[in-house]
């Protein structure tokens, strides 16, 4: 089933953040449906930066192709503002479809760009917003290809204005919208009931900020068709090494620290004894 069919049926997508390969096949193994790839996981994993812009897309696409090697998962790649102009974002585009992501996203914050629940941000002019919709749509290859339109204008310019926008995305040709940053049920059950017979709505589930006490099947029932948990594993994986360290500074072992995944099963998840016994069949016997 395409992502698109699936996200006319069923429940809710949950798609947790994956940063890199690992993340990305453990998911997988979960029985996720629907990966995201986050420029704030990307960012703080890859370069060990906050989530201001840094990412540039030769960055992003070798990630995509690391991950959608790992997992045969649907994977959604955000593409932050697309790298520069309407030509940029074409680019963008194509070469993220290559690299073998499933669904793009593009939203319309101004330069420098914040993460989306971080004070300081700025949105471009929804002409100029809505033509860089209009030039991702128009560059993808294959129909199959998902571009998710999303407005930082909630935080910026109000409700009506991002609901605004996020109408103009659709007219555009956006698959996907995405109004980020909503603080509270009764703004989320708004923006569901304005848009959520438009397009399928992405919503962001970021511990910071976020209604946390709703599940994605909350959501699902506001509306909402993909419920986005962008850093949880990032930040569980910082807090882990953080105090796995730690212990290692203090006492010269890793005894006594967070559990760690025991060599085996993690050989286990990683498929290694099916990649040996392919090897054998080919006269390899390491």
């Amino acid at each position: 089933m395409s992502l698109r069919a699936r996200l006319a049926s069923g429940p809710p997508l949950a798609a947790p953040g994956v940063a890199d390969a690992l993340a990305a096949r453990l998911a997988a193994q979960a029985g996720f449906e629907l990966l995201f790839l986050s420029g704030a996981g990307l960012s703080w994993t890859q370069l060990g930066q906050p989530d201001i812009g840094l990412v540039t897309l030769t960055e992003l696409t070798r990630a995509v192709e690391r991950i959608t090697d790992a997992a045969a998962v649907p994977l959604l790649a955000d593409a932050d503002t697309g790298f520069g102009n309407a030509a940029n974002v074409q680019r963008s585009v194509r070469a993220l479809e290559a690299a073998g992501a499933a669904a793009i996203q593009i939203e319309d914050q101004g330069f420098p760009k914040r993460c989306g629940h971080m004070a300081g941000k700025t949105v471009i002019p929804l002409a100029e917003a809505a033509g860089k919709v209009r030039a991702a749509v128009a560059a993808r290859r294959s129909a199959d290809t998902l571009i998710s339109a999303r407005t930082d204008a909630l935080s910026v310019e109000g409700v009506d204005a991002a609901l605004a926008r996020a109408h103009a995305y659709a007219e555009a040709g956006a698959d996907l919208l995405f109004v980020e940053a909503p603080l509270d049920a009764a703004l989320l059950a708004r923006i569901a009931g304005e848009l959520a017979m438009v397009r399928p709505l992405v919503v962001n589930m970021v511990e910071a900020g976020a209604p946390s006490p709703l599940t994605a099947r909350d959501l699902g029932a506001m509306g909402y068709r993909v419920v986005l948990f962008p850093v949880a594993l990032a930040r569980a994986a910082a807090a882990a090494e953080a105090a796995l360290l730690e212990t290692i500074a203090r006492d010269g072992h890793i005894g006594g620290g967070p559990a760690v995944m025991a060599w085996d099963a993690l050989h286990d998840r990683l498929d290694l004894p099916a990649l040996l016994a392919a090897g054998r069949t080919y006269g390899d016997d390491s």
